[in-house]
């Protein structure tokens, strides 16, 4: 879809807002240009909708390693109740990043790509520094 600035018209004028259409055209034509596309925001999307739980992302950390962790370790790990680590640990699968194994009675949960470890530990390390 090609850029048209004259889409964004301010609907109310509060001080904190510009009160012309689009100021510099070339400079929002390049950004809009260089704009990912939108298969791989919707994918960012969903990592990061994931990552915005914190029992989830003990979930992902406790995993990063390549450990392979049942449902009842996890609900152990967090100290909740097991049907609650269940819940999480299905969105993570739903959402394409975990993978999960029965063995019996028992149910494993891994990574489905390192690359979200990757990603988490690179955040964290962000914040720390």
């Amino acid at each position: 879809m090609k850029f048209n600035p004259l889409r964004f018209v301010a609907q109310s004028k509060p001080n904190d807002i510009c009160q012309v259409r689009c100021f510099n055209v070339e400079l929002v034509g390049q950004a809009n240009q260089s704009l990912p596309e939108d298969d791989l925001l919707e994918e960012a999307q969903i990592l990061f909708g994931a990552l915005a739980d914190k029992s989830r992302l003990k979930i992902l950390y406790a995993l990063s390693g390549g450990a392979e962790l049942c449902v009842c370790d996890v609900a152990a790990l967090l100290e909740i109740k097991i049907a609650t680590a269940s819940h999480h640990l299905r969105k993570l699968r739903d959402l394409k990043i975990l993978k999960y194994r029965n063995d019996g009675k028992l149910a494993y949960y891994s990574l489905k790509d390192q690359r979200v470890a990757d990603t988490l530990h690179y955040a964290l390390k962000q914040l720390v520094e």
